[in-house]
C-alpha cells in the first residue's frame, strides 16, 4: 500500500475475510498510527518475513475509479529520476482526497411539464427552452451559457413555472466539447501543421512535436485540433498552460472551436470545485482539461494528447517540495500512455530545440502570422545617448513614440518586468538599506499600498516615516522604477492616455484579467503598463507600439540561461505588437544595444541567437550537451547549514565525466529564514546522475536540523 505521504516506500497491510483482495490501483483506507488515510493499492510482492499478526487491516475500498497503471508508472519514474519519495508524488495525484467518495447528486433544470400556459416567452426564455426541448436535465451555469443568457433568466423560468428541479447525472457537471464545432479557417500552413499533429494523435503511439512559430502565427488554432482528434478518438486531452489563472482570451477561442468551455484546473478553484473536476476526470466524464503543472497529476484513464503551450517557460518547474519539470513529465507521462505530445512555442527552449535538431522530437514551423499582419519592427533606444531627464526612466524617444502612437488612435504599452513601485529604498543621509529580515533580498517599495513586501518569503511592513538605523525623518528615497513608479511618469507624461496597469498586484485572477482584456479590446484604455504577465497569449488588435522600459534588467547576474531567458521574454512581449492590419513597432531602452541578445531582436533572428548559445554551452558539457544536479543544503542554525555543506563537499563522488561544484552560498544565502549552501554535481550527457547522487547522499549523515533539496535539471540558480 502507497500512501501520500513522505515515506520511503509502500507498506503491507492485510485484507480482512469477506474482502476481496483488490487489485492494484484501488484506493483503500488504512490506519496508520492513530489516524486513518487514504492510500493505493501499489504494485509489487508483499515483504513474505512480515509475520500476519503484525499487519493491519485494511479499512475499505473506495468506490471510486482504480489509478491507472500508466499513472502508477509515472509516480514511480518521477520518484527516482527526482529522488523523491514516491508518496511525496503520489500526494500530487491525490490532490482532491474528497474526491475518492461518489458525489452527491446535483441539482438542475428541466422542462417543465406541461408548461403554464400564461406563461411569458421573451426571446431570451425561448432560447433556454429550445435547449431544454429534449426533456434532460441541464445545470443552471452551463444552461444559462450556451443560451446566452444571465443565470437570473433561468432562475425567473423556474420561478414562472417554465423549468423544474431534477437531478444531474453524475456525467452531467461538464459540458462535452464538439469537434466538429465550426472554428477557425486555417490558412495552408496552419492547415498543413494540423494535419500531421492529427495524425500523431490518431496512431494511438507516442510521440513528441515541437510546435513553434512567430507570435501571432496562430499556433494555439492549431494544436487544438490535436485535441479534436482525441475527442473523435474518444480519448481525453490535456493543455498545460503557464498563466491558468491569466487565459482569458484563450479560453474564448477554445469555446469558439468547440462551443463550450473546458474543464480547468488550478490553485484558485474552490474545493467543491476541485473535486468534481478530479472526479469528472478519472471517470472520463472531463475529455479536456486546460490547468496548471499540477494538471499534469490528474487520473486520466486514456489521455490521447498533451500539450504544453510556452513549453519554455520556467514556471512549470516546481522548486518546492517534489521538484519537477512538468513540460519534461508531461513527456513522460505521453511515453507512458502512448499519446502524442506538443510542446509549443515561439521561442523555444535551447533543450527541446536540441531535441528536434537531433531528430528525438518532430519539429513543425509556422513561419509568418495569421491574416496580414507582419512582424513588427524592433529597434533599439540607446540610453547612452538618448537618456531620460533626470529622475525619469522613460527617454524623450519613447515619450515622443507613445505620444505619436495614441494620437494616431492605435494603443501602446510599456513593458517592465518589475513589481512595485521600487526594488530599494534606501536612507540618504546613512545609506542604510531597507532589506528583509528573512531573505538576502532588498523590500520592494509597494507606493499604493504603503507598504515594503519581500517577493521571496511574502515579508510585509509599512514604510516606515524615519530611517530605522538612524532615525532621521524624510531621509528614505526609492531607488530604480518599478511599474508603479512607471505609472506615475506616464501620468505625468501623457495625462490624457487612459491607462491601465496590468500586475501580478493589480490583476487578482480569472475575472480581473477578463475585465482588463475587455476593457483593451473595447478601447477604453490607450496605454498599458504592464509586468510578465502581459507578455504571452494576449491578442489586441489595436496595440501596435510595445516600449520596453529596462531591456537590460535580466542580463544581469551569473545565471547559465539568463540571455536565453532575456531574449525569450523580451521576443514575447514584441509579440504583442501590430497583431492586426496596422504595423507594429518596438522600441528597446537599452545601456548596451551591441549585447547578442538586443542584436538578435534586432535583427528578427533569433536561430543565429540560439546557435550561438548552444556553440558557447558545447565545450563545456552545459545543459542540453550535459547533465546538472543542484543539492540546496538549508537550516535555520548558519553553523548546521555551513556544516552539512562542508562534510557534503568533502564526500563529494570523484570520477570521469563528471565534477562538483562547491559548496557555496546561494545567491539567495538566507530564505525564509534559513541559511542556504549550494553544491552542482555536472557530468557528461551520457552519464545519468541519480545513482551518483544516491551513493554521495547515503555516505553522509546529515542532523534533523538540516534540509538536503535535491534539484535534478535545474532552471535557476538562486
Amino acid at each position: 500500500m502507497l500512501l501520500p505521504l513522505p515515506l520511503a516506500g509502500a507498506y503491507d497491510y492485510r485484507v480482512p475475510e469477506g474482502l476481496a483482495v483488490p487489485p492494484p490501483g484501488s484506493f483503500v483506507e488504512v490506519p496508520l498510527g492513530g489516524r486513518e488515510v487514504a492510500g493505493v493499492v501499489w504494485d509489487g510482492e508483499a515483504d513474505p518475513t512480515l509475520p500476519a499478526s503484525r499487519l493491519k487491516p485494511l479499512l475499505r475500498v473506495f468506490d471510486c475509479p482504480a489509478m491507472t497503471a500508466p499513472l502508477r508508472r509515472l509516480v514511480d519514474w518521477i520518484a527516482s529520476y527526482t529522488l523523491s519519495p514516491p508518496g511525496a508524488v503520489l500526494r500530487m495525484t491525490m490532490s482532491a482526497p474528497s474526491a475518492l467518495e461518489p458525489a452527491a447528486p446535483t441539482a438542475g433544470w428541466r422542462r417543465a411539464d406541461p408548461p403554464p400556459p400564461a406563461a411569458r416567452i421573451s426571446p431570451a426564455r425561448a432560447r433556454v427552452l429550445a435547449l431544454v426541448a429534449d426533456g434532460a436535465p441541464h445545470a443552471g451555469g452551463l444552461l444559462a451559457e450556451a443560451a446566452g443568457v444571465g443565470p437570473g433568466v433561468v432562475r425567473g423560468m423556474a420561478s414562472a413555472g417554465l423549468l423544474e428541479p431534477a437531478l444531474l447525472p453524475p456525467d452531467a457537471r461538464f459540458a462535452r466539447p464538439d469537434p466538429a464545432h465550426q472554428g477557425s479557417v486555417l490558412t495552408e500552413g496552419q492547415a498543413d501543421a494540423a494535419r500531421a499533429l492529427r495524425a500523431a494523435v490518431a496512431e494511438h503511439g507516442f510521440s513528441v512535436t515541437l510546435l513553434a512559430g512567430v507570435t501571432g502565427s496562430g499556433k494555439t488554432e492549431v494544436y487544438l485540433e490535436a485535441v479534436a482528434e482525441a475527442l473523435r478518438a474518444g480519448r481525453q486531452a490535456l493543455v498545460l498552460l503557464p498563466e491558468i489563472a491569466l487565459s482569458t482570451q484563450w479560453l474564448d477561442r477554445f469555446s469558439a472551436r468547440f462551443g463550450c468551455a473546458p474543464a480547468l484546473w488550478h490553485s484558485e478553484l474552490t474545493p467543491r470545485t476541485r473535486r468534481d473536476t478530479w472526479r469528472a476526470v478519472a471517470e472520463g466524464a472531463a475529455p479536456v482539461v486546460v490547468g496548471a503543472r499540477s494538471a499534469l497529476f490528474l487520473p486520466f484513464p486514456d489521455l490521447g494528447t498533451i500539450i504544453v503551450d510556452e513549453e519554455h517557460e520556467t514556471s512549470f518547474k516546481q522548486e518546492e517540495g517534489v521538484v519537477y519539470s512538468a513540460r519534461d513529465m508531461a513527456v513522460v507521462r505521453a511515453r507512458l500512455t502512448r499519446a502524442a505530445a506538443v510542446l509549443v512555442s515561439a521561442t523555444p527552449s535551447l533543450e527541446t530545440l536540441t531535441n528536434a535538431e537531433a531528430g528525438r522530437y518532430r519539429l513543425l514551423h509556422l513561419p509568418l502570422r495569421h491574416g496580414a499582419a507582419g512582424l513588427p519592427q524592433v529597434s533599439a533606444i540607446d540610453l547612452r545617448t538618448c537618456p531620460p531627464e533626470r529622475g525619469r526612466f522613460l527617454s524623450p524617444a519613447l515619450v515622443e513614440a507613445v505620444n505619436a502612437t495614441i494620437a494616431r488612435g492605435e494603443q501602446a504599452m510599456l513593458f517592465l518586468n518589475r513589481r512595485g513601485y521600487a526594488p530599494l529604498t534606501l536612507c540618504r543621509a546613512c545609506g542604510h538599506r531597507m532589506r528583509c529580515p528573512n531573505c538576502t533580498a532588498w523590500l520592494v517599495e509597494h507606493r499604493l499600498q504603503r507598504r515594503l513586501q519581500c517577493h521571496h518569503c511574502g515579508h510585509a511592513e509599512p514604510i516606515p516615516p524615519a530611517c530605522p538605523a538612524c532615525g532621521a525623518e524624510g531621509t528614505l528615497a526609492a531607488v530604480g522604477p518599478g511599474v508603479e513608479r512607471v505609472q506615475e511618469e506616464a501620468a505625468e507624461v501623457f495625462p490624457d492616455a487612459r491607462r491601465i496597469v496590468m500586475a501580478s498586484d493589480t490583476i487578482a485572477g480569472p475575472a480581473a484579467a477578463s475585465e482588463a482584456a475587455r476593457r483593451i479590446v473595447d478601447r477604453e484604455v490607450d496605454l498599458i503598463i504592464g509586468t510578465q504577465i502581459v507578455a504571452k497569449g494576449w491578442n489586441f488588435p489595436d496595440l501596435t507600439l510595445v516600449g520596453v522600459v529596462d531591456a537590460d534588467l535580466g542580463l544581469a547576474g551569473g545565471d547559465l540561461r539568463a540571455a536565453e531567458r532575456t531574449v525569450q521574454l523580451l521576443h514575447q512581449v514584441s509579440g504583442r505588437a501590430g497583431r492586426a492590419d496596422a504595423p507594429g513597432h518596438v522600441l528597446l531602452q537599452t545601456w548596451n544595444p551591441e549585447h547578442p541578445v538586443m542584436q538578435a531582436l534586432i535583427g528578427g533572428d533569433l536561430d543565429a541567437f540560439m546557435r550561438a548559445e548552444a556553440d558557447q554551452r558545447r565545450p563545456g558539457h552545459w545543459p542540453p550537451f550535459g547533465r546538472l544536479a543542484a543539492l540546496i543544503v538549508s537550516s535555520e542554525d548558519e553553523a548546521a547549514a555551513d556544516r552539512a555543506a562542508r562534510d557534503l563537499g568533502r564526500a563529494a563522488p570523484q570520477g570521469d565525466g563528471f565534477e562538483v561544484l562547491g559548496p557555496a552560498p546561494a545567491p539567495l544565502a538566507l530564505l525564509r529564514g534559513r541559511h542556504r549552501r549550494r553544491l552542482l554535481l555536472k557530468a557528461r550527457r551520457d552519464i545519468a546522475v541519480q545513482p551518483i547522487l544516491h551513493e554521495w547522499l547515503a555516505r553522509v549523515p546529515v542532523s534533523n536540523q538540516v534540509r538536503v533539496q535535491v534539484d535534478v535539471d535545474p532552471v535557476g540558480f538562486l
